[in-house]
């Protein structure tokens, strides 16, 4: 009993409640819109460090994670209000609420034959190319989409604050956030967001496996076709050029019997991902519609689990 009110009454419990309620509200600040007005201003000057822009680029990632872990850490260990700053800087590190709220209102704009909406709406959410897709790519889209997010946005963040606390956390979500802007292979960034690129594949390592981990289970729990799925997703995991994304998304490929990869288009160039998921198998609205209880169970599963284990070791 003592483990199970530790748990429920934990800061990631408390704070994956919140976020579910309270999403990302656009009217207030956020932590990681902070951290992308700093990189807009590091960026021309890390470019003019004379040690050459793959250095400067390990340099800002040093700096950037470790500022972020230096100033939560002051915040949360203030007197009075180091509680209050502690739970914010949890609740505002997890994205779990904001991405099923996007997600959910793609859907619906899918459901509603709103494709120009649709494709606007899901180019926001990723940085290929929208604005020729039909319908069945968009859906496909954004399946691919939710299920890596629930990596990025939720499991690794949550992954992080069980392990570290809030001021790990940041210092991972700098280091994502770094990567989001900087990690391209494009001429721009090819040398100046190498070290966030790696660094992220690095902290997103155990939290992609996990993901999918956490997936199969609650595919388990679902009655989806998860032994199906157990079986093809390490080999599918690895052909893609990411070693992380291929995890949770071919494990929803195949839990939702829906297909992944393909043809798309990066900043005006075309490029073939790696197929994943059983051959033939479009994602209908009924299949999308599915993804988002998956996800739940998948995150909560993870939030127990990982909270749980912890409270074990520490009592």
């Amino acid at each position: 009993m003592k483990i199970l009110v530790l748990t429920l009454f934990s800061l990631p419990v408390i704070a994956t409640v919140l976020d579910l309620l309270l999403g990302d509200p656009s009217r207030l600040p956020h932590p990681v819109r902070f951290i992308g007005r700093f990189l807009d201003w590091l960026e021309p000057h890390a470019r003019e460090w004379v040690l050459g822009l793959k250095v400067a680029g390990v340099l800002c990632v040093v700096f950037t994670a470790g500022s972020a872990w230096v100033l939560v850490e002051f915040f949360t260990g203030l007197h009075y209000v180091g509680m209050l700053a502690s739970l914010y800087f949890a609740y505002a590190g997890l994205a779990l609420g904001e991405l099923l709220d996007e997600g959910r209102d793609v859907l619906e704009l899918l459901e509603e034959g709103r494709l120009d909406d649709a494709r606007e709406a899901v180019g926001l959410l990723v940085s290929r190319d929208t604005t020729a897709m039909d319908e069945p790519e968009l859906r496909k889209t954004l399946a691919e989409t939710l299920s890596e997010n629930l990596c990025d946005g939720y499991v690794a963040p949550l992954f992080y604050l069980v392990l570290g606390g809030p001021a790990l956390l940041w210092a991972y979500k700098a280091v994502s956030t770094m990567d989001s802007m900087w990690g391209y292979r494009t001429e721009r960034f090819a040398a100046l967001g190498w070290a966030a690129a790696k660094a992220d594949d690095a902290l997103a390592y155990i939290p992609a496996r996990l993901t999918a981990l956490l997936l199969l289970g609650a595919g388990a729990l679902l009655r989806l076709p998860w032994r199906e799925a157990l079986r093809h997703v390490p080999a599918e995991a690895k052909t893609m050029d990411s070693p992380n994304a291929g995890w949770p998304m071919s494990a929803c490929a195949w839990l939702l019997e829906g297909r992944m990869g393909g043809a798309a288009i990066y900043f005006g160039e075309p490029k073939m991902k790696p197929e994943l998921g059983p051959k033939g198998q479009e994602w209908s609205l009924e299949k999308l519609s599915k993804i988002f209880r998956l996800m739940v169970f998948a995150a909560f599963l993870g939030l127990f689990v990982l909270q749980g284990l912890k409270v074990l070791i520490t009592v």
